[in-house]
């Protein structure tokens, strides 16, 4: 199987035209691969003197590795690719005459084509779980740290959707395009913290990543071809955010911290921002050499390789990491009872690293299938989609995504031990954009 799945992305790395960027392939899975890195390292499960397994956390109990969080908190790496792919992407699509609806409908449907396995596993764990009599908060606990990545996708559809009024800005305002998106993101903060106005630091889910978004459109339009610019950057932000930091105005770890009063993350606040444009820069200096490694034909392989793979691969992770801790438990909790930042315990890294490996690999040969796209309607889906249920499919699958990140889709009560409401969402909002299993049934 691996030799056959390294031979096609072989006969797809010789066919990618020459003109093609591969740094931003490669950007797109060292980012998904980071952020799993990241996943598996600083959740830090421990198993207590009474024997219960405690969910340990390794930015709360080892304050210093918080600062590592600047450099594995990368989904403003995948963020930026977004920019660059979809301003590709839409601005070819309107040079050949498409529609936006064909056009997102397609981004829907291939972004969530690979989340119906992991949602339907997941509620048949809930449900045998919870009659099987497994107390509800340890099924609660693992099905949503399971799912919780899926929150980034309902984000990445609301940002993707805006992909026209990127394009309609930078071809207005050029670079001070990103200027709005990051005045705005500023002032809810401002509005946030300084006035204490309630709930408006939502927003920043939508403007904090339209700014990165809105500087892969930059990139896409040329604006990292000087080098300067990239400098830039990245000085600016860095200064910017040592200054945020230093000054106690935000908190040095980039991702939630237990017990925090402020998160850089949920939402993200103006510090993330800062990190995300000095990442941008960083990664743009580097924009060179690294196309340069890429014309490597091994190397270009195995990029190609990794993002034929790259939602699985982010879907599955932590699946792969709760699978793990169980068999651990149910074996007496061996390994579970080295103190978390102890020398044992990053000594025994590699070793559950390799466990956690072992066990995603074979989950992703299961359902990396679904995300070559031929669960439900697949190409089959009847273009044009109204924009009426474009809109509204994307709102059900948005809500349902976040409610599964949110609350999970364990239910604390009932007979069958889940939220089907939550479950059935991104269903019924793919049927409406005309695709995935619901989809197909009515259509059969």
């Amino acid at each position: 199987m691996k030799r056959t799945m390294w031979s096609k992305a072989r006969e797809m790395a010789e066919m990618a035209p020459p003109e093609r960027n591969r740094y931003v392939d490669f950007l797109r899975a060292f980012s998904i691969l980071a952020v799993v890195v990241g996943h598996w390292l600083v959740a830090a499960p421990y198993m207590d003197e009474s024997g219960a397994v405690q969910g340990g956390h390794l930015l709360g109990i080892l304050p210093w590795t918080q600062w590592l969080t600047w450099g594995f908190q990368v989904m403003p790496i995948f963020f930026l690719v977004g920019g660059f792919s979809n301003g590709m992407s839409w601005t070819a699509t309107k040079r050949k005459g498409g529609y936006y609806s064909d056009w997102f409908a397609s981004r829907i449907q291939r972004l969530i084509n690979p989340v119906f396995p992991v949602l339907l596993v997941w509620g048949v764990i809930a449900f045998f779980g919870t009659t099987m009599g497994i107390d509800r908060d340890i099924v609660r606990m693992a099905t949503q740290l399971a799912l919780i990545p899926v929150w980034f996708l309902a984000v990445y559809l609301l940002v993707t959707a805006l992909t026209p009024l990127a394009i309609w800005l930078w071809e207005r305002l050029s670079e001070w395009s990103m200027a709005v998106f990051v005045i705005a993101a500023l002032l809810v903060d401002g509005l946030t913290f300084h006035w204490g106005v309630t709930y408006v630091n939502f927003l920043n889910f939508l403007f904090v990543w339209l700014a990165i978004h809105q500087f892969g459109v930059a990139w896409q339009n040329g604006f990292f071809e000087k080098f300067s610019n990239a400098l830039w950057c990245f000085l600016a932000s860095l200064l910017l955010l040592v200054w945020l930091v230093s000054a106690d105005l935000y908190p040095v770890a980039m991702i939630g911290v237990p017990g925090a009063e402020i998160t850089n993350s949920m939402p993200p606040t103006f510090a993330l921002l800062a990190l995300g444009v000095m990442q941008t820069g960083f990664a743009m200096m580097l924009q060179k050499p690294a196309r340069k490694m890429l014309e490597n034909i091994r190397i270009w392989t195995g990029v190609v390789l990794m993002n034929g793979m790259i939602m699985s691969i982010y879907l599955w992770h932590l699946t792969a990491f709760v699978l793990v801790m169980i068999a651990a438990r149910l074996l007496g909790g061996v390994g579970l009872e080295v103190a978390p930042g102890s020398a044992q315990w990053w000594i025994t890294r590699p070793v559950w690293f390799a466990l956690y490996v072992a066990v995603t690999l074979p989950l992703i040969m299961l359902f990396v299938r679904f995300e070559r796209g031929s669960l439900g309607g697949g190409a089959k889906r009847d273009f044009p989609v109204p924009h009426w249920r474009l809109v509204l499919g994307m709102v059900l699958i948005c809500t349902g995504l976040a409610m599964t990140a949110a609350i999970s889709i364990a239910s604390p009560e009932g007979v069958t031990g889940v939220r089907l409401w939550v479950v059935a969402l991104p269903f019924v909002g793919a049927a409406l954009v005309g695709f995935g299993p619901v989809y197909r049934m009515v259509k059969g």
